[in-house]
């Protein structure tokens, strides 16, 4: 068989390569002509699969190795007989990471904070966890939710008087609570001063021409964009008004991508009933050169800050997106072009779980266990 794969799913020869003919393409650019003799589509969230994309073709199986599905035609999917699935929480924790590292990044030590959480599916439940464990003052918006399954959930008003807010919502347009444009001038008004917002959702779950406006009166408000409206066309002038801006790759660590691409490949063998015989663990060894070490004489917050810029140095995905920006304001790129190179091209991110922490005091070790690091415990523990 002929399997189509978006040529950004890492391992996916190594994976699906024994079960048939991989064939891999530009995600954003895959058309009908591409899927006409294939029996399988691997994607990501870059594509639309619908009608357009696979009315003549022979795919019997669909898989995105993402958590979101709002780029499948599920209603289209079904009708036709077609299969598909996701990988839901695959990356959770590397977008947790990364609201981490936005706010290690903003100087915002997130233990004395209100923190507000608007979805608390798989990556912002997660998120909420963490906190907690951390005894944060934590908010939550999520009205699918039960207060049973999150006993913290409020009113989106209350959430948005926090100093922090976390947005983690799939994109929907239909059904009693839509997420699309959730968050408009109005609900942009609310935020308190020197409150910080940030998306690692969907990027119109949030109107951004409503965000442009809002950060054009207001400068004591500080936001972190990973998604945007749209993608890969961003306002260039919204991304000189966020404080921190990155190509959509919040969820891009190398752990969360494998991990979706072996969920992927045991829905694959499922269908197919073909026998599952590989894993993450066959295929990658283990990290190399990962032992960090603490300064003694410096505060906690200020090791994290250290441990965590050291794992994963946000700063250099801001500067890579505003240099792309600077470029194409200067007509030297296509900056839809380089927004999905950086995407395509992005470094080796390695989660927190990978790396060993040695000559951390008591409080230091418990905080960084929380945030996943291994602790080396020291001689006289």
């Amino acid at each position: 068989m002929k399997i189509l794969a978006d040529e950004n799913i890492p391992l996916v020869k190594e994976f699906f390569q024994s079960l048939g003919e991989v064939i891999t393409r530009p995600g954003r650019t895959m058309t009908s002509s591409d899927t006409f003799d294939v029996s399988a589509l691997l994607v990501r969230s870059v594509t639309n699969v619908d009608e357009a994309l696979l009315k003549d073709s022979e795919v019997s199986f669909v898989g995105t190795c993402t958590i979101g599905v709002d780029h499948l035609d599920q209603q289209w999917l079904q009708d036709n007989h077609i299969n598909f699935s996701s990988a839901p929480g695959c990356n959770a924790n590397s977008v947790v990471e990364y609201v981490y590292a936005a706010l290690c990044h903003l100087d915002v030590n997130w233990l004395d904070k209100k923190f507000g959480i608007i979805g608390c599916g798989n990556v912002g439940g997660l998120l909420h966890k963490r906190l907690k464990l951390q005894g944060v003052d934590c908010y939550c918006y999520d009205p699918l939710l039960t207060p049973e399954q999150n006993e913290d959930l409020t009113t989106l008003e209350e959430v948005l008087a926090c100093d922090i807010i976390s947005m983690h919502t799939p994109l929907t347009k239909t059904g009693k609570y839509p997420s699309f444009h959730l968050i408009n001038l109005q609900e942009l008004k609310q935020l308190k001063p020197d409150a910080v917002l940030l998306n690692c959702g969907r990027g119109p779950v949030i109107n951004n021409s409503d965000l442009l406006r809002f950060l054009t009166e207001r400068n004591d408000v500080r936001v972190v964009l990973d998604v945007w409206e749209p993608e890969p066309d961003i306002s260039l002038d919204l991304l000189e008004k966020v404080a921190l801006g990155s190509p959509h790759i919040a969820g891009y660590s190398y752990d969360g991508k494998l991990k979706g691409t072996e969920m992927i490949y045991h829905a694959f063998c499922s269908h197919f009933q073909f026998p599952a015989n590989l894993s993450i663990t066959d295929l990658v060894p283990p990290l190399a050169n990962n032992q960090l070490t603490v300064t003694g004489d410096t505060a906690t917050w200020q090791q994290v800050k250290q441990l965590i810029s050291h794992v994963y140095s946000i700063a250099n995905d801001d500067k890579n997106l505003r240099s792309l920006a600077k470029n194409a304001r200067e007509g030297k790129q296509d900056f839809g072009t380089g927004f999905d190179s950086l995407r395509k091209h992005y470094p080796v991110r390695r989660e927190f779980q990978n790396y060993e922490v040695s000559h951390a005091d008591a409080k230091s070790a418990e905080w960084l266990s929380i945030l996943g690091f291994g602790v080396k415990k020291s001689g006289n523990e």
